[in-house]
């Protein structure tokens, strides 16, 4: 189980809290939120099929039924308890023992974290991977900064993933995004 952080936002504080959607809905609440005026982010990767002899361009969730929506605690749980437009919309909670009681919070993902995220999840490169359990490929855990190429800006550790070196982003102890080949001369090493 996830420990509780110690420096929980406080509930005025704006940051960014992961919800979860049923049956691959995250785009719809995506939508609805921004046009309500809320930030959210909905990562998506661009997919070519073929059906029925047509080529189709179209945007598929990079992580199904996860959604990124930015503000207070209270300005999102508008969202999230809005159950006549977005009833499929909850808090993804982490759950931890207090006083030998078990509880429960949203899981909240500091602006650090998802500034590199943000980054992976935009780069057009189609060797970009997510997982979702824990991932035993940091052989020597260096953290970094990609100073150039199209993952410039993100931090995270050096990786060996399928015999290549990345970079990977732990989100939250919830899953790994996972660069593709990044060359050495392109990392810098950070404390």
């Amino acid at each position: 189980m996830h420990q509780p952080q110690a420096s929980s936002p406080a509930a005025h504080e704006r940051c960014w809290h992961v919800l979860r959607t049923t049956y691959g809905r995250e785009r719809k609440a995506y939508d609805y939120i921004v046009s309500q005026g809320g930030t959210a982010f909905c990562p998506t990767e661009r997919v070519v099929r073929r059906v029925q002899g047509k080529i189709q361009k179209l945007y598929k969730s990079r992580l199904p039924n996860l959604l990124f929506v930015y503000g207070t605690l209270s300005e999102v749980e508008t969202f999230v308890f809005d159950n006549v437009n977005l009833p499929f919309v909850r808090f993804y909670y982490r759950y931890f023992r207090q006083g030998g009681v078990l509880c429960k919070a949203p899981v909240v993902v500091p602006q650090d974290q998802m500034d590199s995220f943000r980054i992976i999840c935009q780069a057009e490169d189609q060797d970009v991977r997510f997982s979702f359990h824990q991932i035993q490929k940091f052989r020597e855990g260096q953290r970094v900064r990609v100073v150039r190429g199209p993952f410039a800006g993100v931090c995270g550790r050096v990786a060996r993933y399928k015999g290549q070196q990345r970079v990977a982003v732990e989100v939250e102890s919830l899953f790994t995004a996972i660069s593709a080949y990044i060359p050495a001369p392109y990392l810098e090493r950070l404390p």
